[in-house]
């Protein structure tokens, strides 16, 4: 039965399609019988052409849209290309949300991120939380053009009425992930860096910051769940809200995930840390009591889901896809 309550969804755009949200997303949505999925690389349509963009969707029709693509990467990247980090994403999002409108989609969810909070807003992060207060500067750039496109999901709704809304993923990992030794994220980073410590037999790994830091992360194929558990627009009762957290609730020391991490690689060598890099936000768990209230819960824990991840690595190495872009 295609998605969507009372309308349905039948042919679904997945913008972002190649990366680690967005192949979990197609992953989940090909299980869903009568959906037809659209995808579009790159190399078949640039989001930061708007011409393009608008030829896309004119011709494409879809009726539903999930948008899970950006440029993304960890502190490092962010703190070099703020431009392009502000930008392309800032760029993306007008393209792909006004385009959607002027051609009648019926359904836009857009992937905005938890690390866009305000770096010292209470824990855990609540969604009223968004724009209370200064962002954590190693990611400002990002912040700023993934909260753009939040607030212009929420003034078509509020403007013309449009079924666009937004979740707010905690930190992701799994399959397809990052791996590039500079630019990826802190979960595929130590992975790559303890697996590598292994083959070499390194006798210890140094990690970034003190190791105090707190994280929150989700398996990326319980995002993509979620978010087809989310697609479907209530046809009564409460409003969905404007944006929605969309995690486990469940966060640990870097240090802690560091040691699980070296553990599920098999490296047996010391973890030692470097205080003189930063350990950006102190704390970052979100609040997902509206998640549950919605009736979805996350069903991978971390410890399973490091193993799946590390096997996936493997497989990724051996056979030349591994990401390092």
């Amino acid at each position: 039965m295609p998605i969507g309550a009372p309308e349905t969804y039948r042919k679904i755009y997945v913008a972002g399609h190649r990366g680690m949200a967005g192949s979990a997303l197609c992953r989940r949505l090909r299980r869903e019988a009568g959906v037809e999925l659209v995808t579009a690389g790159r190399d078949q349509l640039n989001l930061l052409d708007r011409a393009a963009v608008d030829t896309f969707f004119r011709t494409q029709k879809p009726d539903a849209v999930i948008f899970a693509a950006a440029k993304v990467g960890g502190i490092a990247a962010n703190h070099t290309y703020p431009v392009e980090f502000l930008t392309e994403n800032i760029l993306m999002a007008i393209h792909a949300i006004s385009a959607a409108h002027e051609h009648g989609v019926k359904r836009l969810l857009f992937l905005g991120s938890n690390c866009i909070y305000p770096r010292d807003c209470p824990q855990p992060i609540r969604e009223e939380s968004l724009l209370s207060g200064p962002l954590e500067s190693t990611n400002e750039a990002y912040a700023l053009a993934k909260i753009a496109g939040l607030k212009l999901c929420q003034y078509y709704r509020q403007e013309y009425g449009a079924k666009f809304n937004s979740v707010m993923p905690t930190n992701l990992y799994g399959p397809g992930d990052n791996y590039h030794p500079e630019r990826s994220h802190v979960l595929p980073a130590l992975m790559r860096r303890f697996h590598e410590a292994k083959v070499n037999r390194d006798p210890a790994v140094t990690i970034w910051g003190t190791g105090k830091a707190r994280r929150e992360f989700l398996h990326v194929d319980d995002l993509a769940d979620a978010l087809v558990h989310l697609l479907p627009w209530p046809s009564g009762g409460e409003e969905p809200a404007d944006w929605t957290n969309v995690g486990t609730g469940i966060d640990l020391t870097i240090l802690e995930l560091a040691s699980l991490i070296a553990e599920t690689v098999g490296f047996q060598g010391k973890i030692l840390t470097d205080p003189t890099r930063p350990d950006g936000t102190p704390v970052k768990r979100t609040d997902v009591a509206r998640l549950h209230r919605l009736g979805w819960r996350h069903q991978i824990d971390l410890r399973e889901g490091l193993k799946q991840t590390y096997q996936s690595f493997l497989q990724e190495q051996a056979d030349g896809s591994l990401r390092e872009t």
